[in-house]
């Protein structure tokens, strides 16, 4: 009999309506977890049927990460349903394109408030728990955090500050028995990858470069960098961690 790497734990899993989300919820209720997937869309309600019907155990909760009150009703919630916490991965995050001189105001604001303020909100209501559970929490950073590339400025500036901000929390609560890590994903062939490829003035070309970019040739799959956040999940000796994922991109 299979040996469930996750069995009694539970899960809160922002942005696990599509891609990176989606599949990582399906890997953590494999290995027996009870899986709170929360997203700003009803997306994730497929996602919650499809790991009960499997056999699972999963809620839906929709809410805005960067938006106070959604925060805590996602780790509300959970309560509610399974009584305890014991790993968060700070998932949902948004890709916007530019440099500084043509990023909107606007657009560097949303992108702060949904890839930093989110993982700060859905940690500061979380933590309190993950200290009863000695938790983890796995926030998801980037290949752009430790390797710049061009028209992503906003993103990047993000995502350095995801970085930054999981090796201070590591700090802080290393006492506290909660381990804290990222995982930093190079191009992954995901719905909004997808998607902003297909506005691309040519979206064949604009493919093949984001390829090219890749030392392995080929894009990452969802499915490994969930394994990745399993690896995260599950291994206690690991605090401050950053995991890149990323086919040899910061090689």
């Amino acid at each position: 009999m299979r040996v469930l790497r996750l069995r009694g734990k539970v899960a809160i899993i922002t942005g696990a309506g599509a891609g990176i989300g989606e599949a990582t919820a399906f890997v953590l209720a494999r290995e027996g977890a009870s899986v709170c997937c929360a997203d700003l869309t009803d997306s994730c309600l497929r996602v919650a049927k499809k790991i009960k019907d499997s056999g699972g155990s999963a809620i839906f909760v929709e809410g805005d990460v960067s938006n106070v009150e959604d925060a805590k009703r996602i780790v509300d919630k959970t309560i509610e349903a399974y009584g305890k916490i014991d790993i968060l991965f700070n998932n949902a995050g948004i890709v916007i394109g530019g440099r500084i001189d043509n990023t909107s105001v606007e657009d560097w604001d949303k992108t702060m408030a949904i890839n930093v303020r989110g993982i700060y909100l859905l940690s500061k209501y979380a933590i309190p728990h993950l200290k009863k559970t000695k938790g983890t929490i796995i926030n998801t950073a980037s290949s752009v955090a430790l390797k710049g590339v061009k028209d992503r400025a906003a993103y990047t500036a993000s995502k350095g500050a995801v970085l930054a901000l999981t090796r201070a929390m590591a700090m802080d609560y290393m006492e506290d028995g909660v381990r804290i890590n990222c995982i930093s994903p190079g191009t992954t062939d995901t719905p909004s990858f997808r998607e902003r490829v297909a506005q691309s003035e040519d979206p064949e070309e604009a493919r093949r470069q984001l390829v090219l970019r890749q030392p392995m040739k080929r894009l990452g799959k969802p499915e490994e960098i969930a394994d990745g956040v399993l690896f995260l999940a599950s291994n206690e000796f690991c605090t401050g961690t950053n995991l890149s994922v990323d086919g040899g991109m910061t090689t």
